[in-house]
């Protein structure tokens, strides 16, 4: 058999690339190359800005010129940097002398000593980590699953007065409207992303073990954990003082567990959507020229869901191994955490082709209010909680004497599908006040959604 011509294994890099190709701006391996470069420069930068090591001011003009050209970084400096390592079988020793090498072109090769100086790889990575995990939830993940939400307020706004049959345990419960329903994920992931917007991204640069030796040895008169922050904080970052040779990761894992809560909170939203489309509370909208089933051609399938359901599981599964892998490193460092992150890409990225499944295939859907309707008048039983409950107040208000109502309704409603004759005549003969009586008797299944209208306001606040 021929085979094939190089392919990629991952569906992020074959089949759902455009979906996720923005992530690659940061969460690549060049994205983590040129985030590198940048760190890099700026330490030099700071270096000589504050005569620190020997180093004094570079001419203003070379300092844009140098920081240009690491934000300007591009396959150029990819494919140098990979035929570099190469020969030095080490990431980040290759980012050091693509540096250095810049620094000599562009005459100042006096400086050449203060690239990387006092770092370890480690200062450099979860520096580069940081920014390019901070970029891609802003540029990228975030504004997914802010339409996501917007969406879903929407049509919570839209169906706010629907009535819609409750199901608890599967069974027809008190009623609600299928506006509010949908608030209630509003709501949920609204607070998650509060808590993802919450979270501290951390970063050391403090040396081999974390307590700046080289620094004092090179130069005892300077406060170097001041340095540290000032540099770190100068990033966008938020320093973090106590570390071993690397920042703990505890920022990290703090972000992926909010991640993956906020990725289960949208699978029970699909589940959900998908449960309401298979007993007819949601039209699926057809796609021109799309097929629902091979051999079926009637079939309109809610595919949309089920792809966000399968990418949710699979973002969850690396995002929680993330978690619980970063968290730990024996001693003052081992690796694992290295091979580790260069999947944090790959775990948000099942989040966004999730995100954007769920956003598409709401779009495609719109609420059947005459099958809710029907629903709702072929289970007057759920009123029977109704009526106890005024039953139980008359009888407090010493407006009768029924005993146990509950057992009362219980034996006239439980595993039964009783009407609207039913009702009327069984609160017909209740012996209770008439203003009670006629509240009962006015109400139905579709008016039984209590203050369901009003709670969906509260998204406002």
């Amino acid at each position: 058999m021929t085979p094939l011509p190089t392919q990629p294994i991952s569906p992020l890099d074959g089949r759902y690339r455009a979906a996720v190709a923005e992530l690659g701006n940061t969460l690549s391996e060049a994205g983590l190359n040129k985030a590198r470069v940048h760190v890099e420069v700026e330490w030099l930068v700071y270096l000589t800005e504050h005569s620190l090591l020997g180093g004094t001011p570079i001419d203003p003009e070379q300092v844009v010129a140098l920081r240009a050209w690491a934000a300007e970084f591009g396959q150029a400096e990819i494919d140098e940097l990979a035929e570099t390592e190469r020969v030095t079988q080490h990431d980040v020793k290759a980012v050091e002398y693509l540096v250095r090498a810049r620094l000599e072109s562009q005459g100042l090769g006096r400086l050449a000593e203060l690239t990387h100086v006092c770092c370890t790889s480690e200062d450099i990575n979860n520096l580069s980590y940081a920014l390019t995990v901070k970029q891609a939830i802003a540029d990228v993940w975030r504004p997914r699953f802010e339409t996501v939400i917007a969406e879903i307020a929407r049509q919570a706004e839209l169906y706010r007065e629907l009535p819609m049959m409750s199901r608890t345990h599967g069974q027809p419960a008190t009623p609600t409207t299928l506006g509010k329903e949908l608030a209630v994920f509003v709501h949920r992931l609204e607070r998650q992303l509060n808590q993802i917007d919450d979270v501290e991204y951390l970063g050391k640069f403090s040396g081999a073990t974390g307590t700046f030796a080289a620094h004092l040895a090179a130069d005892p008169e300077t406060d170097w954990a001041q340095v540290s922050q000032e540099f770190v904080e100068g990033l966008g970052l938020d320093w973090n003082p106590l570390t071993t040779q690397i920042e703990s990761h505890d920022w990290q894992a703090e972000l992926y567990t909010r991640i993956a809560h906020a990725n289960r909170i949208l699978h029970n939203l699909a589940t959900d959507i998908w449960s309401y489309i298979s007993i007819g509370y949601f039209r699926q909208i057809p796609v021109a020229g799309a097929t629902g089933s091979s051999t079926m051609p009637h079939k309109v399938n809610p595919i949309r869901f089920e792809n966000a359901e399968a990418n949710l599981e699979l973002s969850n599964a690396i995002l929680d191994s993330l978690a619980a892998t970063l968290v730990t490193s024996r001693w003052q460092r081992d690796l694992t955490d290295s091979s580790a992150q260069r999947n944090i890409g790959v775990g948000l990225g099942h989040s966004v082709l999730a995100l954007d499944n769920i956003v598409k295939g709401l779009g495609q859907i719109d609420a059947a209010p005459e099958v809710l309707a029907a629903d709702l008048d072929a289970n007057w039983e759920v009123l029977g909680e109704a009526i106890q409950t005024v039953i139980r107040a008359e009888v407090t208000a010493g407006r009768s004497t029924i005993s146990d109502p509950y057992a009362a309704l219980k034996e006239l409603t439980r595993g039964r599908r009783i009407g609207q004759a039913d009702l009327i005549g069984f609160v017909e003969g209740l012996e209770i006040g008439d203003a009670a009586k006629q509240r009962l008797l006015a109400l139905t299944p579709s008016t039984y959604i209590g203050d369901a209208v009003r709670l969906v306001d509260f998204l406002q606040r």
